[in-house]
């Protein structure tokens, strides 16, 4: 089956929890989950609320935070992974998160899964009129690279961040 952007929703729960549960407790990029939550109902349950309140235009978000599409990136009706376009940047975003991060389940990596899903933010990005959009990866994340350079991103700068609990990052941009 071809890779979709589901909607967060409680139909994909089991899923959902397996692909979580599969990072273990570390930070997954993209997911909008705290590290070290526990993938239950009551979870998913707050986190599908999250996901359509940050997706609302003109919605009143904690301070420092943007608007935000999450989306869980689907093989049918398997989770396996998650992405999201933040249509904003602040200053940290700026610096460290860019508009999109992405992580696909560890079981599922190379694949090509993370590509299909970053292209499919990128047609939204550009029906939405954007004309160019950051990303950010850990230095040393070859398959984040790469990906980010197969869909056309320009290397501009490669920072010490460890601030941001990251030793160094590549900031990409990627026209549109």
């Amino acid at each position: 089956m071809p890779i979709t952007l589901a909607t967060p929703s409680a139909d994909l729960f089991d899923s959902w929890a397996g692909t979580v549960t599969e990072f273990g407790d570390v930070h997954i990029d993209g997911a909008g989950l705290e590290r070290g939550m526990l993938p239950d109902r009551a979870a998913c349950e707050a986190f599908i609320a999250k996901a359509e309140l940050y997706g609302r235009l003109g919605a009143e978000l904690p301070e420092g935070h943007v608007p935000c599409d999450y989306f869980w990136i689907a093989d049918g009706d398997e989770v396996v992974g998650f992405i999201a376009f933040r249509r904003e940047l602040n200053d940290w975003l700026r610096s460290y998160g860019g508009h999109i991060g992405y992580s696909v389940r560890p079981s599922r990596r190379r694949e090509g899964v993370a590509g299909a899903a970053l292209n499919l933010v990128l047609d939204r990005a550009r029906d939405q009129g954007y004309e160019r959009v950051m990303l950010t990866c850990d230095d040393d994340n070859t398959g984040s690279y790469r990906t980010i350079e197969g869909a056309g991103g320009e290397l501009v700068a490669t920072i010490d961040a460890a601030e941001a609990g990251h030793p160094r990052l590549r900031q990409y941009w990627i026209s549109l």
